[in-house]
């Protein structure tokens, strides 16, 4: 990922804000796995914020969404940048949600040997806990069922 991406990115999105009559600029930040391109939300009601989040941050996912589609379209994948969009501290909020969350079900398939099934995630949130769930040597995870209803599984290997 170069400064040009990174710069696109923050500028494609403070356009969108400036479009939707939102007072707010971008900063952006550098992560391992990701830019992290954070909506500054000094200017804005808790209503705006609200709003942006959506009900299960399910319209920052959406923003977040177009943002990657738009800048990787046509890009192979080792030029792709992976984009997350944030505001108000909700991604890192849902990300401790998803370890619990992933914790919770790894203990409970230890002690049941059953399977647990995870509901209403979106399709990074599941990325997620499989990547959580990914070191672990007696577990595995895998999808099931199809969108909208789509459930993250955890089990016994074997």
């Amino acid at each position: 990922m170069n400064n040009s991406d990174i710069q696109q990115g923050q500028e494609w999105l403070e356009k969108l804000l400036k479009l939707g009559a939102v007072p707010s600029t971008v900063k952006s930040s550098l992560e391992p796995d990701s830019c992290w391109l954070t909506i500054d939300e000094v200017n804005l009601t808790p209503e705006q914020v609200a709003i942006l989040v959506g009900q299960d941050g399910e319209v920052l996912d959406a923003i977040q969404y177009l943002l990657n589609a738009i800048h990787n379209l046509g890009k192979d994948d080792e030029e792709r940048t992976s984009y997350t969009v944030e505001l108000n501290g909700y991604r890192i909020r849902r990300h401790l949600e998803l370890r619990a969350l992933a914790d919770h079900a790894a203990n409970r398939v230890r002690q049941t040997g059953g399977e647990v099934e995870i509901k209403s995630l979106s399709s990074g949130e599941r990325r997620l806990i499989h990547y959580f769930l990914q070191e672990s040597d007696d577990l595995e995870t895998y999808s099931r069922g199809q969108e909208p209803d789509r459930r993250l599984v955890v089990k016994m290997k074997g």
